[in-house]
């Protein structure tokens, strides 16, 4: 009885150790496969994370570039904070305790403690306006389709037409104030300040600070006299005036015959007459309407300041904040724009590098800019926001300093046009500052001016109109070294 139990042991053995073996084999090889197909997903995911994401490199400088703008904001920011939300958002919040008192009638709500940005595009306008002509000239209306008919017309009040079917017409409203081309140059001045009318100049003495610039920006009917020297300077050399300051421009220039006088909007027959008795050179802003954080003719003097300076200065634009009517260091208190809105987008303007505030908050120390992004971070943060935008609309790279350019025009050297006026100005025209602009040798241009007008080959950009950061007027002046 024994060996059959031992012989049916030995069976039972035998048979049992060949059953385990295939069940062990098959789960092996699956687990050894399983292992494999992991490592494969894993080392594609690995590898084709760049196919995913061909843009990671322009997104790790903007995320840079967001680390020093939120930086900066805490550091020169009047209380505001900066909350990135990825490579090209942010927000700016001012703190709980502020006095949010500004009324907004249209909406009827206060206004709000925070403002969200994009800076990635913000990054390529601003730059686009150091490369841009801010002044409407004769080649931009001849270059632009329909310049003439339809562009023209809008620039001149009560035509009675919303077209210049009558060219010659809308040539005499427009003579006075048309040069044939560029007047002034990108990095034409090293330093401007842009002297706005807050009541806050008047709680400090910045004016020997303001006239030690190359140049100085002021805003419609501001007075530049010794009551306020001390406040405001009393150089002057631009203003940027809108259509009613520009009606009583005799009594704002007070003599300032050297005083480039700019229209922010629109010419106009009341005025004209009155433009024929003055030597001071007068031209029409090229100006867009572009919704932005700020408005006034403060943020169009930014816009004229950046395309013919380096380094920009404001004064006068920052106000306590909780007040409820804008203050004027020459007049009673008014109603205005939005305070705190406008106090947040000039502070990204600073820590994006455009800008450089000056305001009594900070007068009490030495100012330091070692917190605001220097040319090159400013450049490489240009760089990768255009390279993104353009692999995203399906651009490509490659494109040049000339991609938005959608209209081209030429200008030979004997194309020289008249100088602004007209022969009907008399006395005035004969002593005429004009010429002092656009007759200006390029030679007598600083070095930087040169250089960089070189760098753009000699084509004088502009925008066409709206909202877009793209669509250029482009012209290209011809030497005539090279029509040989």
């Amino acid at each position: 009885m024994a060996r059959p139990l031992k012989g049916f042991s030995s069976t039972s053995s035998s048979t049992s150790s060949l059953t385990k073996r295939p069940v062990l084999f098959p789960l092996l090889c699956a687990a050894a496969i399983f292992s494999l197909l992991v490592l494969a997903i894993q080392y594609s995911l690995f590898t084709g994370s760049k196919k995913l994401d061909p843009n990671a490199d322009e997104i790790r400088v903007l995320l840079d570039f967001q680390s020093g703008v939120q930086q900066c904001v805490a550091n020169r920011g009047f209380g505001l904070t900066a909350t990135v939300i990825d490579h090209c958002n942010l927000i700016l919040k001012f703190p709980k305790d502020t006095n949010s008192s500004w009324y907004n009638e249209q909406f009827k709500t206060y206004e709000p403690l925070e403002y969200k940005y994009d800076v990635c595009e913000a990054i390529l306008l601003w730059e686009q306006y150091r490369n841009m002509t801010t002044v409407l000239t004769r080649e931009y209306l001849d270059a632009r389709p329909d310049g003439w008919i339809d562009y023209a017309a809008k620039r001149i009040a009560q035509l009675g037409s919303d077209k210049c079917y009558n060219r010659s017409l809308c040539e005499e409203h427009l003579n006075l104030i048309l040069p044939a081309k560029p007047p002034f140059h990108p990095r034409q001045f090293r330093t401007c300040a842009v002297v706005g009318n807050s009541g806050d100049l008047l709680k400090t003495e910045f004016g020997k600070e303001i006239d030690s610039h190359d140049a100085v920006i002021r805003d419609n009917e501001a007075p530049v006299i010794e009551k306020y020297a001390k406040h405001v300077g009393l150089k002057r050399d631009f203003r940027l005036v809108v259509r009613g300051a520009a009606r009583n421009m005799v009594a704002i220039l007070n003599g300032s015959d050297d005083e480039v006088l700019i229209i922010k909007s629109l010419t106009h027959k009341d005025f004209n007459a009155m433009i024929k008795t003055l030597p001071n050179p007068i031209y029409l802003f090229q100006g867009i309407v572009l919704r932005r954080g700020a408005k006034g003719t403060g943020m169009k003097s930014i816009e004229l300041a950046l395309s013919m300076c380096d380094i920009v200065d404001i004064y006068g634009f920052t106000v306590d904040p909780g007040y409820t009517e804008w203050t004027r260091y020459f007049s009673a208190p008014r109603k205005g724009h939005n305070p705190l809105q406008g106090r947040a987008y000039y502070q990204l303007l600073e820590c994006l590098g455009v800008i450089r505030i000056h305001s009594p908050m900070r007068a009490e120390r030495k100012e330091d800019w070692s917190d605001v992004p220097t040319r090159e971070m400013i450049s490489r943060a240009q760089a990768a926001a255009l390279q993104l935008k353009r692999s995203r609309t399906g651009q490509g790279g490659g494109i040049g300093q000339f991609g938005n350019c959608k209209v081209w025009g030429k200008v030979g050297p004997d194309d020289v046009g008249p100088i602004s006026g007209s022969p009907d100005m008399t006395g005035a025209r004969k002593y005429s500052n004009y010429s002092k602009w656009e007759t200006m040798p390029f030679e007598s241009l600083r070095k930087e001016t040169r250089d960089h007008y070189n760098q753009m080959e000699d084509v004088s950009l502009y925008k066409m109109d709206g909202n877009k950061l793209d669509d250029l007027v482009c012209v290209k002046h011809t030497l005539r070294s090279e029509e040989k």
